[in-house]
């Protein structure tokens, strides 16, 4: 399964029994019907989940006779509810103060009375058009609707919950109007805000494994970019010595270069740290770059 439908799975099995709270999460779906009016009511979803809970909030808070079809093959995979009496979605369309004299459906808001409302609202818009990337994969949330008005308002409702610190940007996609975020802490908070921590701990744990891989990323990059300088600084070194070597220049040395010099060949790979900790009596790190920049300068002087 699918991350979108796992986290489906979770909101669906919300417990609560709060008659008012359902009805808002009814609505939500309600509002994302592919026809809902007075005469007709027929939701459709490709999650079999979501119509699941479709079917058991209708049934539970209007008791409508109903007819349910399941996909009849692999390639058609969208389960459809329909309300069969057309006074049954009269009463439904009545109930939540909507008017077929209105054009487009907009969100009533006198039926989100407080914060809870508002977040079985959210939590049954997602079900009936919200999807979300995987988080190993990316951070991708966003709910897909049919009208640019209704976009607009759930959009409007989503950035005016006191308790969710969410902005959604919106776009037009193929003649629908998308809502979303991209923000993995603001999807985290949004999951939650609707009832699926399980998810938000996945999320914030994929962002939390990327930030280790990139940090780790980071050291090993830095790393190997140093021991690349190193042994082309070594390279560098070496060249010079054996230049040193055959011109005959080399037994001249003060024995402090000689030594340097000497083990710079026995230990091309050594940092300067590390050979400064090798002489007798220790030096530091620019006191070997020092006698090492000598032997160099030493042998480019009749070039």
């Amino acid at each position: 399964m699918s991350f979108a439908t796992d986290t489906k799975k979770e909101l669906c099995m919300n417990t609560s029994v709060d008659v008012e709270i359902l009805r808002c999460e009814f609505y939500g779906m309600l509002l994302l019907c592919r026809e809902f009016n007075s005469e007709r009511i027929v939701f459709k979803t490709e999650n079999k989940n979501t119509a699941n809970r479709f079917v058991s909030l209708c049934t539970m808070l209007f008791s409508p006779i109903i007819e349910r079809t399941q996909p009849l093959s692999k390639t058609a995979k969208a389960y459809s509810v329909k309300v069969i009496d057309s006074l049954d979605c009269k009463r439904i369309f009545d109930f939540y103060g909507h008017d077929d004299r209105n054009i487009a459906l907009r969100v009533n808001r006198a039926n989100l009375t407080e914060v809870e409302c508002e977040k079985a609202f959210i939590r049954g818009v997602f079900l009936a058009c919200g999807s979300v990337t995987d988080p190993d994969k990316g951070y991708h949330l966003e709910l897909c609707l049919s009208h640019k008005s209704l976009c607009a308002d759930v959009c409007k409702l989503i950035s005016e919950v006191e308790d969710l610190s969410v902005s959604m940007k919106m776009l037009n996609r193929n003649g629908s109007y998308i809502a979303y975020v991209k923000d993995s802490e603001q999807i985290t908070d949004f999951l939650t805000f609707m009832g699926a921590p399980t998810s938000a701990m996945s999320v914030m744990g994929a962002k939390a494994l990327k930030q280790i891989r990139n940090t780790v990323n980071r050291r090993a990059n830095s790393e190997i970019a140093n021991l690349e300088k190193v042994a082309t600084a070594s390279a560098t070194q070496i060249k010079a010595i054996k230049k040193l070597q055959k011109n005959g220049k080399f037994l001249a040395l003060s024995d402090e270069l000689k030594i340097v010099a000497q083990l710079r060949l026995d230990y091309p790979e050594l940092s300067l740290r590390d050979m400064g900790q090798m002489l007798e009596p220790p030096i530091s790190r620019s006191g070997v770059n020092h006698r090492l920049t000598k032997l160099i300068q030493l042998s480019q002087e009749d070039d």
